[in-house]
């Protein structure tokens, strides 16, 4: 039964990861110019439907999400009960904030899709979903440390796991923080988020690909 929910941990986490990333990196950010509002309403414009498609991706990454904390928390509530709760409250704080952010990229593609031609507000939209995103990263990251401990104690995972997940969890804060506090540093801090793919993912590989048995310490 672990070994069971483990594959399917790892296969939802997968396609959280691959509709994360087709939302964000491959729809929406080649049609957003930051610097150039009328450039981005044109090419949005452009491409509504597009722009829809990154909607759906984010909406279906929401809900395997929430799955995915359901499913954490059932794997991991016999290492800790306490600590795997507050895990699954964190990642589903995430989901509820990413998804309320959501709402203000429906709000910019009905601006554009309208008769009036708004590019200065169109960008303050995307740069309150963009801003949201991080803020429920805050979530996510308090929730990559709580959860590399319990796999760690778990047995679950190899060793060298959840110390990556540990780093990936403090690039998600610092990263999160330093955008609402200190814009200059966190341009900085972009490439340190491939260390959080990599952590991801070979988090969702190991669980989908190579499962264990749970190996408490007594």
């Amino acid at each position: 039964m672990t070994q069971r929910i483990q594959r399917t941990a790892g296969a939802l986490y997968l396609g959280v990861i691959a509709l994360g990333l087709s939302a964000e990196l491959a729809i929406r950010m080649p049609l957003i110019t930051w610097d150039d509002p009328a450039a981005t309403w044109e090419a949005i414009a452009a491409n509504t439907t597009l722009f829809r498609m990154s909607l759906l991706a984010d909406s279906a990454m929401i809900l395997l999400d929430i799955g995915l904390a359901v499913l954490f928390f059932t794997l991991l509530r016999r290492v800790q009960p306490e600590l795997a709760l507050t895990a699954m409250a964190l990642r589903l704080m995430q989901a509820a904030v990413i998804g309320g952010s959501l709402l203000a990229t429906v709000a910019a593609l009905t601006l554009v899709t309208g008769e009036l031609k708004q590019p200065e507000a169109l960008m303050v939209m995307l740069q309150t979903h963009s801003i949201g995103y991080d803020v429920g990263l805050i979530f996510f990251g308090a929730n990559t440390l709580i959860t590399a401990w319990l796999l760690a104690r778990s047995g679950l995972v190899p060793r060298w796991l959840p110390p990556l997940l540990v780093l990936a969890g403090l690039v998600y804060l610092a990263g999160s923080l330093t955008r609402l506090a200190a814009p200059s540093l966190n341009a900085l801090m972009q490439p340190a988020y491939g260390v959080t793919i990599l952590a991801e993912l070979s988090l969702a590989l190991m669980l989908s690909l190579r499962p264990r048995p749970m190996n408490l310490p007594g």
